[in-house]
Order: C-alpha cells, then sequence, then structure tokens
C-alpha cells in the first residue's frame, strides 16, 4: 500500500481538524514561505434533472496560502446554490479532539510494544530526528499515531487546515447566508480507522515512516493535479500500488458508493446544492462519478 495508503489517510484525517491539529502540534520545523498569488481551475461537475442540481467538487484539506481558486464556474456554482454539503460539519476542535481520545487511545499496552525491532528503531530515528520524544505517541493507537506523523509534512510544507478547501467554501457559504450540511460523522470516519485490523494498523504507521521524507513531494503532485483539473493523473497517483482491496473499499470505494446513493436521493427534492468532497472521491475507477452512472445518474463536467 506504501504512499497512497499514507496519502489517502492524510486526506481524511485533514477532512477532520482534531488529527490536522495533533500534527501541526508536533511539527518544530519552519513552514515555508507562501508562495505567489497562483490562479488554479480544479475539476467541477454536476448532476441535473428538470427541478434539481447537484454540484460536485472535489477539496485538497490543506492548501498553502496564495492560491486562487473560487473564482469562474466555481464561484457561480456556489452562488447559485442554496446549501453547501461536505464530508463532516465544521465541528469545534475542542469536540474534535474529544472524539480522537475517546477511541485512539490504546489500553493496557504501549505503541512502541507492538512494532516489531526494525519499524521501532526506524520509527524512533524519525520521532529523534523531528525532536519528538520517543514515548511521546506510546498512548496513540497506531492507526492515530501513522495519521499524526502522515500529516506534518503538510505543516512542514506551509500547508494549513485554514487556507484548504472547506474552510474557504464554508467560510463563503456562510458570509452569503447558505445552509451548511454533511455527509458523514467525525466519529465515523475515526470509526474507519479504528476498526482496521491491527496488522493493518501497524503498516500504515509503518508507511509513514518510511515515505515521511516524500510527503512533500507527493502533496506538492497531489496539489499541482488537482489545480490543473486533472482528475485521472489524481486517481492514479491515489491508487497506484494500492495493494490491498479490502482497505480501498473501506476507505473509498464504499463511501463512494454511499454519497452517490445520497446523491440520488436528493435529486428527488427541487433545489441546487454544493457537495464537495475529497478530491480523490472524484477521480480514478470507482469514484462517486462512476457508482452515480451504475445507479443510472449521468454527470457532467463543467470546469
Amino acid at each position: 500500500m506504501r504512499h497512497t495508503f499514507r496519502t489517502i489517510a492524510a486526506a481524511l484525517a485533514l477532512s477532520a481538524g482534531s488529527f490536522s491539529s495533533l500534527a501541526l502540534a508536533q511539527a518544530t520545523q519552519a513552514t515555508a514561505p507562501a508562495p505567489a498569488a497562483k490562479h488554479l481551475k480544479p475539476a467541477l461537475w454536476k448532476v441535473a434533472d428538470e427541478d434539481t442540481t447537484i454540484y460536485l467538487f472535489g477539496t485538497v484539506h490543506a492548501l498553502p496560502k496564495g492560491l486562487v481558486w473560487l473564482d469562474g464556474p466555481v464561484a457561480t456554482a456556489l452562488d447559485d446554490s442554496s446549501e453547501l454539503v461536505t464530508e463532516i460539519a465544521d465541528t469545534p476542535a475542542g469536540e474534535q479532539q474529544k472524539a480522537v481520545m475517546a477511541i485512539g487511545l490504546l489500553q493496557g499496552e504501549t505503541l512502541r510494544s507492538l512494532m516489531g525491532d526494525a519499524d521501532r528503531a526506524a520509527y524512533e530515528a524519525l520521532l529523534a530526528r523531528l525532536k519528538i520524544p520517543a514515548q511521546a505517541f506510546d498512548p496513540l493507537e497506531p492507526w492515530l499515531a501513522g495519521i499524526t506523523l502522515a500529516v506534518m509534512p503538510y505543516a512542514m510544507a506551509g500547508y494549513g487546515k485554514d487556507d484548504g478547501v472547506e474552510a474557504v467554501l464554508r467560510k463563503a457559504a456562510l458570509a452569503k447566508g447558505k445552509t451548511l450540511g454533511a455527509l458523514e460523522t467525525v466519529d465515523y470516519q475515526l470509526g474507519l480507522f479504528d476498526k482496521l485490523p491491527r496488522e493493518a494498523q501497524l503498516k500504515f504507521l509503518n508507511a509513514a515512516v518510511k515515505d515521511f521524507d516524500r510527503g512533500t513531494s507527493i502533496i506538492g503532485t497531489m496539489t499541482d493535479e488537482w489545480g490543473s483539473g486533472d482528475p485521472d493523473s489524481l486517481g492514479r497517483l491515489l491508487n497506484e500500488q494500492m495493494d490491498d482491496p479490502e482497505l480501498a473499499d473501506t476507505l473509498l470505494f464504499q463511501r463512494n458508493r454511499n454519497w452517490a446513493v445520497w446523491v440520488r436521493q436528493r435529486l428527488q427534492q427541487p433545489g441546487t446544492v454544493f457537495v464537495a468532497v475529497g478530491a480523490g472521491h472524484l477521480a480514478g475507477p470507482n469514484s462517486v462519478q462512476d457508482a452515480l452512472k451504475a445507479q443510472g445518474v449521468v454527470t457532467a463536467r463543467i470546469q
């Protein structure tokens, strides 16, 4: 599963602010300077019938400053919509942190005691390089420690949740008096990881350690492909070396099918809705669009 597992997990993590805040708190290195303003054109689709329009927009949950993307067809689609629907609601950080700690802590064992000698040595070496005490994550489930490490490169590259797509969209939607909705809950997203078998969790943690130094380049590639409106390349990046079908189905494909059902059912209500979910869910095989097609619902790309 290698870096793709980590990329998907990081994307999920950054949709729940509690995960990313754990990582940001641990990032002790200086962040990169903000880049010059850059205009992007991420992909946008719509599903429509006689009296309903649903826009589908892929997001990146944390971005650097200076990126311009909320204009043109995307801005028009949001303006025309009465409701913004994201993966999860904008839950206060304290509540998110409480939810994480409720299920993310080990009982009667420590994280490093679960690791093999070689994996533990590599893990401790990375923490030492990051100036994080070796025991810092000992109380954490492997999935939570892995996510914390997986999102640290975002902070180190100067990416912030407040500049992420959801945060910008919510701010714009609230300023225009629009309703906010969500497809999932924080508890549900956390549960996706917590229910993974222990072996899969440890593989994830080991991959986060092994590929830590590649994080910045992977993040940059994801952002470039999103910003250029290239879902095919983004899908290839997210799916390459994903050699665990059960894991892929749990984290991506089943959720895509669930959301396609939501879209099809929402078409029965008149109105216009802007749905914003992680860009990986709208890219590659078994995407939300593919799941909608299987239900006889056609999507049309408009940017």
